[in-house]
């Protein structure tokens, strides 16, 4: 596992939120055809610190962010508010040593979508439901439909067309590696009813044949296993040194973990369910002979 950067920069740490913040910052340079010289000469500064400003490996100050907004031309009100926002709460997250709880909403569901996105691997325990990644238009309407929480129903296509667009990064050039250990209740689960069902694992089935996505039952004669207190997702980035973040959802809040030591036990903890579990090849052949048996 990556460890945090701690030789290179001291005591800094390059986190999640302060690279989406440094990468808006950095869009927002670039747009307005301004150089990092030019931006350290705005903030009185060295050249040094407006790369580890972009690169998310220091807390930014209001004022600097401020005046990097005015020197970019960034009018909007919004724009300015939403960055100063970003960068209160990764000073706020920096300090608590890697914990933090929200409460469950879009938009902590957007900040998933947003690490997900510039993540370059995806480990996830998944325990009642396909991943989100892996699902079909079908099931995900099944899943919105049983939510039974909708002030408005026709939101649940906005949800199908975001697992649509995040689906789309399984392939390409430089495809998201995914590695899934799911229990075998997901599979038997008869979400939106049998034929749904049997699709979606079919789809599995194809999307288990991209060398990006590996996929591994843990049936239930496996028995008990270390990962039995709810599923997970473990990301990981492209830098040397960044830290894998690790995201939990729970019914009241949503729990990140963005510190090397305290990662590095979900780590041990997927590790330890994926050697428990079916090998790939062998996942697949038992996830078809489920899906054969709901057609049947």
């Amino acid at each position: 596992m990556q460890t945090a950067g701690r030789k290179a920069n001291g005591n800094r740490v390059s986190t999640v939120l302060g690279r989406r913040l440094g990468g808006e910052l950095q869009r927002l340079r670039v747009a307005a055809g301004r150089t990092q010289r030019e931006a350290a000469d705005v903030l009185s500064a060295t050249q040094t610190k407006v790369v580890k400003m972009e690169s998310g490996w220091v807390p930014m100050r209001d004022p600097d962010i401020i005046a990097l907004c005015g020197a970019y031309g960034v009018g909007d009100p919004k724009v300015r508010a939403y960055l100063l926002e970003l960068a209160r709460t990764d000073r706020e997250r920096r300090k608590v040593k890697g914990w933090w709880n929200e409460t469950p909403t879009l938009a902590t569901q957007a900040d998933y979508i947003a690490m997900e996105d510039v993540a370059v691997k995806v480990r996830q325990w998944q325990m009642a439901i396909i991943p989100g990644l892996f699902q079909t238009a079908e099931y995900t309407r099944a899943m919105g439909v049983a939510d039974m929480s909708w002030d408005d129903i026709d939101r649940i296509e906005d949800i199908v067309a975001g697992r649509a667009k995040r689906q789309a990064r399984l392939q390409g050039d430089d495809p998201l590696r995914i590695h899934a250990v799911i229990w075998e209740a997901a599979f038997r689960q008869l979400m939106g009813g049998p034929h749904v069902m049997a699709r979606q694992l079919g789809h599995l089935c194809q999307l288990a044949e991209l060398p990006n996505v590996h996929i591994q039952v843990l049936p239930f004669w496996a028995g008990g296993h270390p990962c039995i207190g709810g599923p997970f997702n473990v990301l990981s980035f492209g830098e040397d040194e960044a830290v894998d973040v690790v995201h939990m959802d729970t019914p009241r809040s949503t729990i990140w973990v963005e510190h090397a030591g305290e990662s590095e036990v979900f780590v041990n903890l997927f590790n330890q369910a994926a050697r428990m579990s079916l090998a790939p090849y062998d996942s697949i052949q038992f996830i078809d002979s489920i899906a054969k048996e709901m057609t049947r």
